[in-house]
């Protein structure tokens, strides 16, 4: 009876069955998983095959296609359109005939059929032991990512070859049995992609040197081979384009995400720019091998190919956007002692190689060398500086792990409706989180833009209609303040001046403020807010997206004044698009209401004096002044605002439960245990 359940079943059955509804939670996921990837590559070959064939797999039209470069019996580099090697053009020129009949359907597929392949050698690399959550997950988690990547989605796009040279190396090192073979298919894909010859001494400093030598004979091989059947091609290849004049384009324009783009679009030129080339890259290129020879001993074979590939990226003359595919393998790579950190440097990686540089970092002057060359910054990074975790360090399977607060007891049966999601007490990682607040950002302002089909014009007319129907259900409440105000306003000069200004500064500083103040001092509750805000915002965006709304200053005929942006030509059809970054028609929710209700709110609820408490709850009160003074918000949208922020705070509660009333802080005894921890990098 000791052993048994209270159903009177034998523990140990009780507990297959447990562990059966694991494995059967397992395989829904990854069955799912596998979905997402299908609908990813369905999307992915609907886009390209969707659009006309003049526009879509450019770069192979100009290869194979009736006036392509192959079919002419000139140079391949007459012009910039074929980038390749000279081997790499000797293989595609038998293709021509074959290709020209399927430059659509079966190149594209083929290309789907190597990024799986890709994905799932990948994801069969993995470092050893691995737990069998993660072995039944990695391949479609893999091959997803590989999807919604830049440089896979480039390549479908143009019709690229970039794919084989990555594909190649990894059969080499993960695949194949036997040296000599691995060092056939490294040398082939060398002989496609010249930087990859620094697989050689990687090879070499591991103690698979009948695979190195096999690699530089391979090389040789091909090269000599196509020297010998086009010489003339095989001399400008060789001696003129990797002189310094690079392939495919001018050398510095910003999709060369190579250390040789960056030094030239810096102002560098001439011998300076090339001997700083030449021994940046040399330095490069062997402190990454270091790391990579030091994550092999290791066990971490995939990321010190990932290293080495990063190097090769570097190291190039040219590395265009469909050959950057190297940063993406460097994911593996495990950073951080705190659980909390552990996230940060796989998000940047996903980050960069999923989004458009302008998406990660603002435009801003001061930042432009930085988002200019944000890939080529990642891959030096996973080269020579990131502190991976070696697999002896105590932390790479167990870091410091996560303070949770206790839970605390709901009024409502079913809350929380996601348990799981419990308070966490220890600080976020602050590049993690502005990282993610960047992006959030940037892609609410392009839903944001979108909600009027791409511009303000498109969408005037239906918010105009809308603007009538907000002005006149405002009649009919009594609450049509806002030509009164308005025009008081107006006639005095402080008050618009201080309204004016409230408007247009204290939107987003107030926000950041309170943000920064709970992450440093109120980490727990940090999170709580920051959730809030999260889901009011999102509510916002459906509401702009739903009802654009024209607010009273781009009412015509209504007689507002525009007292921050001055007087709008109304016979002008574009004449909203006062700035080409945002939407002026989402005026409803509120959101400058909104977010000033939030910070009140906030302050309300945590700060431990009456005054501080009075301050917080001045701030929607002053917000709301502005925006009707200053003809930007009809009195509804802040109803509005008030409406989505109100939803915020409720369904935070409802998925997560009440706020946690403990302590918020990181016990001191575990902070020194953080910072005491001394790990070897690898």
């Amino acid at each position: 009876m000791a052993n048994a359940d209270h159903g009177g079943r034998p523990a140990k059955a009780f507990g297959a069955t447990a562990a059966g509804g694991t494995r059967a939670r397992l395989r829904v996921a990854r069955l799912g998983l596998w979905l997402i990837a299908a609908l990813l590559a369905a999307r992915q070959v609907a886009v390209v095959l969707a659009t006309p064939r003049g526009e879509r797999l450019t770069d192979l039209e100009t290869w194979v296609g009736p006036n392509g470069v192959l079919h002419v019996n000139g140079s391949l580099y007459d012009s910039t359109r074929f980038t390749g090697t000279p081997f790499g053009g000797l293989v595609l020129k038998p293709l021509t005939r074959s290709a020209e009949q399927a430059l659509g359907w079966g190149w594209t597929f083929g290309t789907l059929l190597l990024v799986v392949a890709l994905g799932l050698i990948a994801a069969r690399a993995l470092p050893q032991p691995v737990s069998r959550r993660t072995a039944l997950l990695a391949a479609p988690v893999a091959v997803s990512l590989l999807m919604l990547s830049l440089p896979v989605r480039n390549t479908l796009w143009l019709g690229q070859t970039s794919i084989i040279p990555v594909l190649l190396v990894l059969l080499g090192c993960f695949a194949v049995h036997g040296q000599r073979t691995s060092g056939l298919l490294i040398g082939v894909a060398a002989a496609l992609q010249p930087t990859l010859l620094l697989f050689t001494p990687l090879l070499w400093c591991t103690g698979r040197r009948s695979a190195a030598l096999a690699t530089g004979v391979t090389f040789a091989t091909c090269t000599g081979l196509a020297w010998a059947a086009m010489p003339h091609d095989s001399y400008r290849y060789w001696v003129h384009h990797m002189a310094g004049v690079g392939l495919g384009g001018p050398a510095d324009d910003l999709g060369n995400q190579s250390l040789h783009g960056a030094l030239l679009r810096l102002g560098l030129n001439g011998p300076l720019e090339v001997a700083l080339f030449l021994s940046l890259g040399a330095a490069v290129a062997v402190l990454a091998l270091r790391r990579a020879v030091r994550c092999f001993r290791d066990g971490r074979l995939l990321l010190a190919v990932a290293i080495t590939g990063c190097a090769a990226i570097v190291v190039s003359p040219t590395a265009w956007q469909h050959q950057l595919l190297w940063v993406l393998l460097a994911v593996v790579g495990r950073v951080g002692r705190r659980a909390s950190d552990r996230y940060v440097w796989p998000v940047t990686v996903i980050l960069v190689m999923t989004l458009p540089a302008k998406m990660i970092l603002p435009d801003m002057a001061s930042l432009h060398p930085l988002r200019d060359n944000v890939v080529l910054l990642a891959a030096l990074a996973a080269a020579t500086a990131v502190p991976f975790l070696p697999r002896t360090s105590p932390y790479y399977r167990s870091p410091l792990p996560i303070a949770y607060a206790p839970a605390v007891p709901a009024r409502f049966r079913h809350v929380p409706l996601v348990p799981f999601l419990r308070r966490v007490l220890t600080r976020p990682n602050l590049l993690l989180e502005l990282l993610l607040l960047r992006v959030t950002y940037a892609a609410y302002s392009k839903v944001r833009l979108a909600a009027t089909g791409g511009s303000n014009s498109a969408g005037r007319a239906e918010a105009e209609e809308h603007g009538m129907q907000i002005h006149d259900l405002e009649r009919a409440l009594r609450l049509d303040i806002e030509h009164w105000v308005n025009h008081t306003v107006v006639g005095i000069d402080w008050l618009r001046d201080f309204l004016d200004h409230y408007y247009t500064s204290f939107h987003f500083i107030v926000p950041l403020a309170v943000l920064a103040v709970l992450y440093w001092r109120r980490p727990g509750d940090y999170r709580w807010a920051r959730s809030a805000l999260g889901f009011a915002t999102l509510l916002a965006l459906a509401g702009f997206w739903l009802y654009p709304l024209a607010p009273p200053r781009l009412m015509p005929g209504l007689g507002y004044i525009d007292t921050v942006h001055g007087v709008q030509d109304f016979s002008q059809p574009d004449y909203g698009t006062l700035t080409a970054l945002t939407n002026q028609y989402a005026a409803m929710p509120s959101l400058h209401f909104g977010w000033s209700l939030w910070c009140g709110v906030v302050i309300a609820v945590l700060a431990t004096r009456w005054w501080m408490k009075a301050l917080g709850l001045l701030h929607p009160l002053f917000t709301a002044s502005s925006i009707v003074a200053t003809a930007n918000h009809w009195v509804l949208d802040a109803v509005g605002g008030a409406v989505v922020v109100a939803a915020g705070f409720g369904l935070t509660y409802l998925l997560q439960g009440p706020r946690a009333r403990t302590a918020s802080a990181v016990p001191e005894q575990e902070e020194r245990r953080a910072e005491g921890a001394n790990t070897r990098p690898s």
